[in-house]
C-alpha cells in the first residue's frame, strides 16, 4: 500500500503543468464559494445585530399577551420574580428594563408618530452601545427630563439639539399623557426602520409620563453568546410562571419576517453555489478526462507487465485525491487574506450608488456587507469541492476496468 501511495504522489508531480492547472481550478472553486458564503453570512449577521441586538435583544420578557396587543396596559411589575431569576444566570450578560408605547411627537407645525422607549440609561448603553451611536449632542441621565431622538425623527420634525420636543399619548389605563422634553442628543441606528421612529426617555421619566410608576412592558436580555439564546430561554421559562403571568420570546419569534427573509436569501445562494459547483465540476472533469486519455499507453504497459487493475485504479484515484487535497488546501490559504480584508473593510454600497442605498433601506438594513471570518465556512467549502473531485476520480477506474492492454499500447 505504501508503494502505491508513493507512486501516486510521484505521478502527481511528473506532469507539473497539468497538476498546477487542475489544482488552480480547485483553488478558485474554493476561493469563490468561500467568499460568497462569507459575504452572505457576514451581511446577515450584521443586519441581525443592527435590528436585534441594537434594540430588541436576543430575548425579551413580557407580561402574558403583551406581544399580540402591544399595549401599555399589558405591563408588569418592575420588582417581580424575573429580576431575581435573571440575576442568578451566569450566561445573562445585560438586562435592560423598558417601558414602551406609541406617542405623537411635535415640534412647531411638524408632527410624527413615534415609538417612545423608557429605558435605564446605563443598562441600555451596556447592551446597545448607545453612547457610541450618538452623532449629535450628548447622553442623558437617569433622572433627566430629556430625550434622545433617532436621526430620521430629528430630520422629519426639524429638531436641533436644545429644542423642546412635545409628546402626546394615552397612558396606563387610558390616562392622558402629555409632556415636553429637552432634545439632548441624536442617535443613528444601523437599521433605517429604527431610525425613522425611535425616541428614548429615561425609564423613571417615561413611567411618570405614562402614569405607569413601577411598571415595565418588556425586559430585553443580552446573552454572553448568541448560540446560548435557546438554553437561556428554556432556563428562564423554567423559573417563571409562563402559563399565566409571563411570556419569554427570542428574536426569531418576535421577528419571523427577518428569519423568513434570511431563509429565502440562503436558498437563493444555495442555487447559485450549486451552479458554481456544476461549472467547477465540469472543469475538473475535463482535466481528468484529458489525463486519462493521455495516459492510456502508460496504463496499457502497466497492465501488460502484470500490474493488477485494482492497484492501478487505486493509484490513479489517489493521484486525483492528492490533486483535490492540494487544490482545497491552497484554496483555503488563498481565501483567508481575501475574506479577512473584507471582514475589516466591508463592502459599502452606499458609497457606490445612492439608488442602491435607498433600495436596501426598503428592506430595513444598511447596504454594508462585511465578510464573516469563520473557519467552518472555509473548511466546508473546501470539503465539498474535495468530495466532488474525489467522486469524479471514479471515472478513470471505469476506464481502467474496461481497458485492453494491447489496444492501449497500439494507441
Amino acid at each position: 500500500m505504501n508503494t502505491i501511495i508513493t507512486l501516486a504522489w510521484r505521478n502527481v508531480w511528473r506532469n507539473k503543468r497539468r497538476t498546477l492547472i487542475t489544482a488552480a481550478s480547485i483553488l478558485f472553486a474554493v476561493l469563490l464559494s468561500s467568499f460568497m458564503q462569507s459575504i452572505q453570512k457576514g451581511a446577515w449577521d450584521r443586519m441581525i445585530d443592527n435590528v436585534v441586538n441594537f434594540h430588541f435583544g436576543y430575548l425579551q420578557i413580557h407580561a402574558k399577551g403583551y406581544w399580540e396587543e402591544q399595549s401599555i396596559n399589558t405591563a408588569f411589575e418592575e420588582d417581580g420574580p424575573w429580576k431575581e431569576s435573571l440575576s442568578q444566570m451566569s450566561d445573562v450578560k445585560v438586562v435592560v428594563p423598558r417601558l414602551e408605547s406609541f406617542a405623537l411627537a411635535a415640534n412647531g407645525n411638524n408632527t410624527k408618530g413615534v415609538m417612545v422607549v423608557g429605558t435605564d440609561p446605563d443598562a441600555e448603553n451596556q447592551m446597545t452601545g448607545f453612547k457610541d451611536r450618538i452623532i449629535q449632542g450628548s447622553f442623558f441621565g437617569a433622572e433627566e427630563d430629556a430625550v434622545l431622538v433617532a436621526e430620521g425623527v430629528q430630520e422629519n420634525l426639524g429638531l436641533s439639539i436644545g429644542d423642546t420636543l412635545i409628546l402626546i399619548s394615552q397612558g396606563y389605563h387610558g390616562v392622558n399623557a402629555a409632556g415636553k422634553y429637552l432634545v439632548k442628543g441624536t442617535v443613528k441606528f444601523g437599521s433605517p426602520e429604527l431610525n425613522k421612529q425611535m425616541v428614548y426617555l429615561p425609564l423613571k421619566i417615561a413611567q411618570k409620563f405614562y402614569d405607569a410608576n413601577g411598571l415595565l412592558t418588556s425586559v430585553a436580555v443580552q446573552v454572553a453568546n448568541k448560540d446560548l439564546v435557546e438554553p437561556v430561554k428554556r432556563e428562564i421559562q423554567s423559573q417563571l410562571d409562563t402559563a399565566s403571568t409571563y411570556e419569554v420570546m427570542d428574536w426569531q419569534t418576535m421577528m419571523p419576517e427577518l428569519v423568513q427573509a434570511r431563509e429565502v436569501d440562503t436558498a437563493g445562494n444555495v442555487i447559485v453555489l450549486f451552479i458554481l459547483y456544476v461549472i467547477i465540476a465540469f472543469g475538473i472533469f475535463g482535466t481528468i478526462l484529458m489525463m486519462t486519455k493521455e495516459r492510456e499507453y502508460e496504463f496499457g504497459i502497466l497492465l501488460a507487465i502484470g500490474m493488477r487493475r485494482l492497484k492501478l485504479g487505486l493509484m490513479v484515484w489517489l493521484e486525483i485525491v492528492f490533486l483535490g487535497l492540494i487544490g482545497s488546501i491552497a484554496g483555503i490559504i488563498a481565501s483567508l487574506p481575501l475574506v479577512y480584508y473584507f471582514n475589516i473593510n466591508p463592502v459599502d454600497f452606499s458609497k457606490i450608488s445612492k439608488d442602491m442605498e435607498q433600495a436596501y433601506e426598503k428592506f430595513g438594513f444598511e447596504p454594508i456587507f462585511p465578510a464573516a471570518f469563520e473557519w467552518d465556512i472555509f473548511l466546508w467549502q473546501a470539503f465539498i469541492v474535495f468530495i466532488l473531485t474525489t467522486i469524479m476520480a471514479l471515472y478513470p477506474l471505469t476506464k481502467i476496468r474496461k481497458l485492453r492492454a494491447v489496444q492501449a499500447m497500439r494507441g
